[in-house]
């Protein structure tokens, strides 16, 4: 009863959401991120059992069964739908999103970027992008471009552009700070130990030091001596990110901006102390950060800055989608991805290439809400909202895989105007000279009725007429002229296959990076040309 429940809320939810027609991958996506499901295969018959019956039932019906069953999952419009009711804003409103530029941001990212970005934009605050790039182990050149290159495509405009590393002359003063007040001291042990340690609730004899040897001992670690200098606070605390933690440490290798330095600040303090300085008053970030905050809240007060308000979200993926940075360099170095941009990846570079919008991934992130709650989620959730939008607007050519040709008997000779969006005049046209030789898709079965799209009907390879007649009960087919202007086309599948055809003539004038439909296809962005050849991306049906 339970699984049935979650079924129908979930199946009325994305019939209301999409003009009163639900997916069934969704709807499955949906009920496996709230209940535990062991008989995938019984769920998903019942799943397309209900979602059969509400795709019957009338929009403003569905729109009344949810509001019965379960009125939190109505959706109102992005502005609308109070995604911060929960927060209690006072004063100004300052938000960061603070990325480490050491890989490819992917979907899991941006649900930070853009919730940071909304919740000031909503409240007529301040959006900083700031690069955390106070690791030189981590940290690539490349990458700060890369995450430039993705704000800028997905329309984030930032109030202020900053880089950690700018700042660190003052994180040093501060450090000092809080060494004369005897409130951090240099430890000398190896890192073994003092984990050892901080899991006993046992100090260390380096604990004891007063803030003249801290300062001597600091100042060594300029000079490269492996020491860490660590905050003072209680080995015995419930939450272990507050055991003493480590805020300095040596990293001995060259970083891409600066290159003086080898003494470089943890997370935990630079992203402290970065928030304070840049007056942040309100931060969204996901829930793996969750112990650490009350560490913030402590290195803010202790240092005498205003605490930075911090609300935790769940992360998510896309279901058999890896977003670890380790494990995608990992599967690059092995040749089993093509690249950061591999069209099985959620990175932005993959989704872009691949002819995913820029407002389809902010619709699809913020439609995810602002829940505590992990989930998996389905391509097929994100899918649904691109095709939303490309359905308006994308042009519709005609292609064909594996091409078949056959010869019509009798047909005549004609030209054919077809516009390039059924309901899109816009859009525009083009014409097509027709006479008995074509290729298609479809293996053409003997004593049945077919009609090639816009032009007519046949049967056993004979033409029989050219008007559209419902009693023929003819299969739709669409179809190339035999010609010497078509054009070779390759599709990048997501799983690396490539799959082969022809195009019609004028998807030589598609553009690079333009997507378009390709009829009984799918979705499908221009890669590349070549001399003879277009190169897609598939994006999806």
């Amino acid at each position: 009863m339970i699984m049935k429940d979650s079924i129908l809320k979930y199946a009325l939810q994305n019939a209301v959401r999409y003009n009163g027609k639900a997916n069934i991958g969704a709807v499955i996506g949906k009920v496996f991120s709230e209940i535990k499901v062991d008989d995938k295969k019984k769920l998903s018959i019942e799943v397309k059992k209900i979602v059969d019956e509400v795709n019957k039932l009338s929009f403003e019906e569905q729109k009344k069964q949810l509001e019965k069953l379960a009125p939190e999952l109505l959706e109102k419009k992005i502005e609308e739908r109070g995604l911060f009711d929960s927060f209690d804003i006072k004063g100004k409103v300052v938000t960061a999103f603070p990325p480490e530029p050491s890989k490819y941001s992917h979907i899991g990212h941006i649900k930070s970027l853009m919730l940071n970005y909304e919740l000031a934009k909503q409240n007529k605050g301040k959006f900083i992008f700031r690069f955390e790039d106070t690791n030189p182990n981590l940290v690539k050149k490349d990458f700060y471009k890369v995450y430039l290159d993705d704000l800028k495509w997905l329309e984030i405009k930032p109030d202020r552009i900053t880089y950690a590393s700018d700042n660190m002359k003052k994180f040093y003063s501060l450090a000092e700070k809080l060494i004369k007040e005897n409130k951090a001291y240099v430890c000398k042990h190896s890192l073994e130990l003092i984990r050892k340690y901080r899991a006993e609730g046992k100090p260390c004899d380096d604990r004891e030091n007063n803030p003249d040897e801290n300062m001597k001992l600091w100042k060594e670690m300029f000079k490269g001596k492996k020491y860490v200098l660590r905050l003072k606070i209680d080995l015995k605390h419930q939450n272990s990110t507050m055991r003493d933690p480590i805020i300095f440490r040596i990293i001995n290798e060259k970083h891409p901006r600066i290159k003086k330095h080898i003494v470089w600040p943890t997370y935990d303090f630079e992203n402290s102390v970065m928030d304070s300085l840049e007056g942040v008053t309100y931060r969204i970030r996901s829930k793996e950060f969750e112990l650490r905050n009350e560490l913030h809240r402590f290195i803010q007060k202790t240092l005498g800055f205003n605490e930075t308000k911090i609300y935790e979200v769940a992360r998510f993926n896309l279901k058999g989608v890896p977003s670890s940075g380790r494990i995608i360099r990992e599967m690059i170095q092995k040749k089993e991805l093509m690249g950061w941009d591999d069209p099985s990846l959620t990175t932005i570079a993959a989704l872009k290439r691949r002819g995913f919008t820029p407002d389809a991934i902010k619709n699809f992130v913020l439609s995810t809400g602002m829940s505590k709650a992990e989930s998996e989620l389905e391509w097929s959730e994100l899918i649904i909202h691109n095709k939303r939008l490309l359905d308006k607007e994308a042009k519709r050519y005609f292609f064909i895989k594996n091409p078949i040709k056959i010869n019509i008997k009798n047909a005549p000779n004609q030209e054919v105007k077809v516009q390039f969006h059924p309901d899109n005049e816009k859009l525009g046209s083009r014409k097509f000279k027709v006479g008995n030789e074509f290729y298609v898709m479809d293996n053409i079965e003997k004593n049945k009725y077919y009609r090639l799209m816009h032009i007519f009907n046949f049967k056993n390879n004979e033409f029989v007429s050219k008007e559209l007649d419902q009693n023929l009960d003819a299969k739709l087919i669409h179809w190339l002229p035999v010609s010497k202007d078509l054009v070779e086309v390759e599709i990048l599948m997501p799983d690396k296959n490539i799959v082969k055809g022809l195009a019609e003539k004028d998807a030589k004038k598609i553009k690079i990076g333009e997507v378009v439909q390709f009829l009984r296809f799918g979705f499908v962005r221009l890669d590349s040309k070549k001399k003879n050849k277009l190169i897609f991306w598939y994006s999806h049906n």
